[in-house]
């Protein structure tokens, strides 16, 4: 936490030194680039699609192409634009990955003391760990890679079974997990919040009992991959009681943050991991030549994408997530959203963090649980006006669902400006709900081969792909 700001200088010195001597590094000029002014005129963001070329030589087994030698592993992960992404692991970069989560659990165990959870059962709800091989390079999930390095001391208390983590058909892989953990001392459960939702239901249909009660040493969830928020109220119902939680922002490109006190919201930035992180202000993403600050620039509130430069040989890499510091001392931020998921189709840029704010405040006080939720533009071809729409799954519906729908706007247009000037100038009209039938979202997850492992419906869409494939799944 005290040596953030050099850790990091120390970090983009250490990858440009082993930089020089890739491809990529003579390519891009580094040995003429000694400090962050010079490596932004020198590298300029790319996403993957850009950074593509590069990976597809490392793919035909070229060593020192982005980092020195060939990567340990290639995490394949689903990307929202580009298909399949190949995504670097080296052996300088593993690190990263293992010890991060470890640090997590070491915090929190010195915070609070509870250190009892590690004498009982955990489960990490994960994609599989069987890994194909491209030119010899071990490639698979991220999280059946990690699954490899967890240390021997976990292992005899980690569940599911190694048969069972192998299963790729989600549901079928659930029902296994249920039957192999239903009767054990589980005291730590971890994974992404939809998916612990369906482990959770699963368990409670079984055993008519609530999580707490089945499993009465539980103590710790561990969760990442998507905003905790929107989900908490209804995993807590179904634990019955208050347990601990941690929250993690790791992704195949690197592990970034982590929750690392029980009592400071955000999450403590991984300064000192391998990773030069850069901040690009939200709104100047897409610009030719956006701003770019290093740590020391950034100012609690603001809305940045993050771009990240590591140890995994990935360079000014747009990782298309969204943050926002809460405080610069010790660096602590939170997930806004994704770069590209947001709603602009009439000039509004509403973002992630706004909508999930809006929904968690009106549910609140309405007293109303969501499952799910998605938002999409609805762009009027005739005589109405144009508006959003709200595909919602309700746990509970609202008595009068117009009034909600009334409430969720008139939060949102306290949230964003050009929203309420949109309202307020009759260009939109009001948002509209669309209600989907229970189970709607899991079963369109399934319909497109993304049920379950680290996939997750996007907040909102800036088009009608996944609203037009939801109106199947309607009430």
């Amino acid at each position: 936490m005290q040596t953030a700001l050099s850790d990091q200088e120390n970090i983009l010195k250490n990858l440009l030194k082993t930089g020089r001597n890739t491809e990529f590094g003579k390519e891009s000029r580094f040995q003429e680039v000694n400090n962050f002014e010079e490596f932004k005129q020198a590298v300029p963001i790319r996403d993957y699609e850009q950074l593509k070329p590069w990976i597809e030589r490392i793919k035909q087994g070229k060593h020192n192409i982005l980092w020195r030698g060939l990567p340990e592993y290639f995490a394949k992960t689903s990307g929202t634009t580009s298909g399949t992404k190949y995504i670097p692991i080296t052996k300088d970069s593993i690190p990263n990955h293992i010890n991060t989560a470890r640090n997590a659990l070491l915090c929190y165990m010195a915070e609070t003391g509870n250190a009892g959870f590690a004498d009982g059962k955990m489960i990490f709800l994960s994609g599989s760990p069987v890994l194909e091989r491209i030119s010899g390079i071990p490639t698979g999930r991220l999280s059946g890679i990690v699954n490899h390095h967890v240390p021997k001391y976990l292992r005899t208390n980690q569940l599911p079974s190694y048969e069972t983590n192998c299963i790729e058909d989600w549901e079928t892989k659930l029902n296994k997990i249920v039957d192999e953990t239903i009767h054990k001392n589980m005291t730590l459960i971890s994974g992404i919040p939809p998916w612990m939702q369906m482990y959770f239901d699963e368990l409670i249909k079984r055993s008519g009992k609530s999580v707490g009660e089945l499993f009465p040493n539980f103590s710790v969830m561990v969760q990442g991959g998507v905003n905790f928020e929107p989900y908490k109220a209804k995993l807590f119902e179904s634990i019955g009681r208050k347990v601990d939680s941690i929250e993690l922002f790791p992704a195949s490109e690197g592990f970034f943050a982590f929750q690392d006190s029980q009592q400071a919201e955000g999450m403590l930035l991984n300064t000192n991991s391998g990773i030069f992180f850069e901040f690009v202000p939200a709104a100047e993403i897409f610009n030719e030549n956006p701003t770019r600050l290093s740590l020391k620039d950034v100012k609690t509130g603001e809305n940045y994408a993050l771009i990240i430069s590591s140890n995994a040989g990935l360079w000014s890499y747009n990782i298309g997530d969204t943050v926002k510091f809460i405080s610069t001392n010790p660096y602590r931020l939170v997930v806004t959203g994704r770069t590209k998921h947001f709603i602009s189709a009439f000039g509004e840029h509403v973002i992630g963090e706004e909508v999930e704010a809006s929904m968690l405040k009106v549910t609140e006080e309405e007293n109303v649980s969501v499952t799910e939720f998605t938002v999409a533009p609805f762009v009027s071809k005739d005589q109405g006006k144009s508006y959003h729409e709200w595909f919602v799954e309700f746990e509970n519906s609202p008595t009068d669902i117009h009034a909600f729908a009334k409430k969720l706007d008139d939060q949102l247009r306290t949230k964003n400006s050009y929203y309420e000037d949109l309202i307020g100038g009759s260009i939109l009209q009001p948002l509209k709900i669309t209600p989907v039938r229970k189970n709607g979202f899991i079963d369109y997850m399934k319909s497109i081969g993304k049920l379950g492992g680290q996939n997750k419906v996007p907040r909102l869409s800036n088009d009608r792909k996944i609203a037009d494939e939801l109106m199947k799944y309607t009430k």
